[in-house]
């Protein structure tokens, strides 16, 4: 064990690639050795309602057992530069899911047969997309649909994080990975004098969330306001909600509850998808008036305000429903879908025209920066509106000198440059990703439409989850090719690690020593 220990580290050292892959090495294996108490979780389920617990207790055992064996591979733990930081997080995004596979596989479960099938769904589920691949959710088992309930609670704040926050011996470049798991550009407030409180104190708040969420829908089921929520269901829908991922326990997903349960899921996914960051400081450090003024938080408002009222519009103008139906519909799409929660009030894929294209278009947005959303995030759009603004000012005034702003602050030009590679790399994947699976399509003679197949392209990306036709928010992603769920596991992928921390990888200056 020694000398492949020294032969690894030889053979990986710095000197060598320019990056200290043992290293990182080191750190995916001990977050691997953690993740495997969570499948403590599920097994405790599955022992509640008469299930076997070996498929979860096996697993477990299989992620720590191969989490240790890294460990120990890799040798002495080091301390990682933010160059190490890009690969712990591909891996990690890689990896944990093949991990969260196996309950799926071990269980016997004729939908979960396939790897592949099996892969996606947890792949989906820890990068809280909320694609699945079943077509018969109600038919799992409880302790099998918890584990998938959970994954997403697990991957919605970022299993990096929860390591940086639990790990007592994680001596690493904290700064850098804990600005990877917090999507889109945001900066890292100083809410504590270390970046291991800073993660302690997001788990803490998330985890409050969930906890209201879940006391709130066990109590309206315990005095019957909706008799369709019990315990199991109000804690299944508080992992998928604040996560905003997306999975559900029902077929008919947020539709099998009554209208106050709608409203409340809508209310926690719509805060869920607020900065982290600033939720902490306006419920813990109190500073409301800081929060009010933020630039990016107002224009999240506004779009879920103005996607709302399109969809009332058509909803109502259709006669499909009237009065406060229309208007509960029209809120909780607007907020599920450019949120990327992907939870369903109703079938959405019924309804006009103009209501699909306006779905499509807010799956671009996302919500704020450093909160639990996929997609682009509202920030990016807001600074690339600015940076236009300022482009058209110095045509007509050359000599102007226009910093681009964010809450009366100037951006860093790097920043700029940063979201502007990002915007167009995340344009050029979506576009290649619909192209492959229209193109799949015609191979193995699937009916896809290219409408369909731009917006199955736009969910997996923007980790949305329903999309149109049969993928829709009742449907399945079951119907596509083997080849075709490849191409959205990378697109789930890529859009969870924010595409540039995966990009670099296969540029030749990241190896160079």
């Amino acid at each position: 064990m020694r000398l492949t220990r020294a032969r690894l580290r030889r053979a990986f050292r710095r000197e060598t690639f320019g990056v200290d892959v043992a290293a990182a090495l080191d750190l995916v294996g001990r977050v691997l050795t953690v993740l495997g108490l969570a499948y403590v979780v599920p097994a405790a389920v599955a022992l509640g309602h008469d299930e076997s617990p070996w498929p979860f207790v096996t697993a477990g055992l299989a992620t720590s057992g191969f989490g240790i064996l890294v460990e120990r591979l890799s040798g002495e733990q080091m301390r990682i530069r933010p160059r190490e930081g890009f690969l712990v997080v591909a891996l990690i995004w890689l990896l944990v899911p093949v991990f969260g596979a196996l309950p799926y596989v071990l269980s016997g479960e004729a939908q979960l047969a396939s790897p592949v099938d099996a892969y996606f769904e947890s792949v989906s589920g820890f990068t809280a997309t909320g694609a699945t691949i079943l077509t018969d959710i109600e038919a799992l088992p409880r302790g099998l649909l918890m584990w998938r309930q959970f994954t997403q609670w697990l991957g919605g704040m970022g299993i990096v994080i929860l390591a940086i926050a639990i790990l007592p011996r994680l001596r690493v470049g904290g700064r850098q990975l804990l600005m990877s798991e917090l999507p889109g550009p945001t900066e890292v407030e100083r809410l504590s004098l270390t970046i291991r409180e800073t993660a302690r104190r997001l788990w803490l708040l998330y985890l409050g969330l969930t906890v209201a969420l879940a006391g709130l829908l066990t109590l309206y089921g315990a005095v019957g306001l909706d008799d369709a929520v019990g315990v199991y269901e109000a804690v299944g829908h508080a992992f998928t909600s604040v996560a905003i991922g997306g999975f559900s326990t029902e077929a008919e997903s947020a539709a099998a509850f009554a209208p106050l349960t709608q409203w409340t899921m809508a209310f926690f996914i719509a805060v869920a998808g607020i900065n982290f960051l600033r939720l902490y400081r306006l419920l813990v450090v109190r500073q409301p008036r800081a929060f009010a003024r933020d630039e990016e938080l107002r224009l999240y408002v506004l779009l879920l305000a103005g996607g709302s009222l399109v969809l009332f519009l058509e909803i109502l103008g259709d006669g499909r429903f009237a009065g406060e139906e229309a208007i509960r519909h029209a809120v909780f799409q607007a907020i599920s879908i450019m949120t990327t929660a992907g939870f369903a009030s109703a079938d959405y894929v019924q309804w006009g025209p103009l209501a699909a294209v306006t779905l499509v278009g807010l799956m671009f947005f996302g919500a704020s920066a450093g909160s639990t959303s996929g997609s682009i995030k509202v920030v990016r759009h807001l600074l690339i509106s600015r940076l236009l603004r300022r482009e058209l000012d110095q045509t007509v005034h050359p000599e102007i000198v226009m910093p681009v702003r964010l809450n009366r602050l100037p951006v860093d030009e790097k920043v700029i440059r940063a979201v502007l590679a990002f915007v167009l790399l995340y344009v050029g994947l979506f576009a290649a990703g619909a192209l492959a699976l229209v193109v799949e399509s015609f191979r193995v003679a699937t009916e896809v439409t290219p409408f369909e197949a731009i917006s199955a392209a736009a969910a997996t990306l923007g980790n949305v989850g329903p999309a149109f036709g049969f993928a829709g928010p009742f449907g399945s992603y079951e119907p596509f090719s083997p080849l075709s769920k490849v191409v959205m596991i990378l697109l789930m992928w890529l859009g969870r690690v924010e595409i540039l921390p995966v990009v670099v990888l296969f540029t030749r200056s990241y190896w160079r020593a």
